[in-house]
């Protein structure tokens, strides 16, 4: 199966280019980047907004997290600081929620030497996966990534992209059990294992899923997002920029008029915002490897979120969009 990757760079344009390319055209505001005060101003007088977690009621910030592929990186590296940065800019700004897994190289790694250097594990709403067959290697996996990250619990263990997963949700229930667990979920990012993917949601008690979605891949929306209302899971969001696909379709075009009316000053806040504006999302994880992406990402969660007339419009600015 291939591996899941929900850093939004991987194909098409990452954030980064897409930022460089507004500033070169006309007017870095006018493209919707964060390159201007009104984009990188905190709204601190604004909270981040946060959503129950449905079989607890705790409430969660709804802008997460992801590590795949940006933070895979060596510590040598001299992006490494940025990372480190970036997750500090996070967890001090009113984010907790960080989706990581034991298939994002060096990924799990690096967080633990995060934390090691911010000492701010236990802000964090830490979820990782278990992504192998068999049950001894699942197990190992979990005991690796606890001592990859240093923390003896996770708040979110899920199994990824419904690899195996009756063993290791039996695996995940144990360690709930012993208290190395809070929470059960289940993960895929590919439409052709939708089917699967319900059918499991249908048969088990979980806490979270996390499936991908973005303003132009709305296929969750048939039947997996309703689904997990109807059966009170969380979800989380993976690949909501569509893997760099809407920045560059945005690229080099202003925001509409509208945007305006949701407290919108960037297309980052554009896409994660319409996400938002589902009812069956819990928290989105946009890969954030710079601080002011985690400060411009946390602003989507601040201030008014679409209502349902104004998503619709969302949709068909959209699809007009050339």
């Amino acid at each position: 199966m291939k591996k899941h990757r929900d850093w939004d760079a991987e194909k098409g344009m990452s954030r980064g280019e897409f930022l460089r390319l507004a500033a070169a055209t006309a007017g870095a505001l006018a493209a919707g980047s964060l390159l201007g005060s009104a984009g990188l101003a905190l709204a601190a007088d604004r909270p981040v907004l946060r959503r129950p977690i449905p079989s607890s009621g705790e409430m969660l910030p709804v802008i997460g997290v992801g590590t795949a592929v940006v933070y895979e990186i060596e510590t040598s590296d001299a992006k490494f600081p940025l990372l480190v940065d970036s997750i500090k800019t996070f967890l001090e700004n009113g984010g907790s929620l960080i989706d990581t897994s034991p298939t994002y190289g060096r990924a799990e790694k690096n967080l633990g030497e995060i934390f090691r250097r911010t000492g701010l594990r236990k802000q964090a709403f830490l979820a990782t996966k278990i992504s192998t067959s068999g049950e001894q290697s699942g197990i190992d996996q979990v005991t690796n990534a606890m001592r990859d990250m240093g923390t003896e619990r996770f708040d979110l263990l899920q199994v990824h992209n419904i690899r195996d997963t009756a063993t290791h949700l039996r695996t995940i229930r144990r360690l709930k059990d012993e208290g190395k667990v809070r929470y059960v979920g289940i993960t895929t990012s590919f439409d052709n294992a939708y089917g699967e993917f319900e059918r499991v949601m249908q048969r088990e008690k979980l806490d979270f899923i996390q499936i991908d979605y973005a303003l132009d891949n709305r296929n969750a929306e048939e039947r997996i997002l309703p689904l997990a209302r109807e059966r009170g899971m969380a979800v989380l969001i993976n690949l909501p920029f569509g893997r760099g696909r809407l920045f560059s379709r945005a690229r080099g075009k202003p925001l509409p008029p509208f945007a305006a009316e949701i407290d919108c000053t960037s297309w980052a806040q554009f896409f994660l915002k319409f996400l938002l504006a589902n009812p069956a999302v819990t928290a989105v994880i946009p890969g954030t490897d710079r601080p002011e992406f985690a400060i411009d990402n946390l602003n989507a969660a601040r201030g008014r979120i679409p209502d349902a007339r104004m998503r619709e419009q969302m949709i068909r600015y959209w699809d007009q969009l050339s």
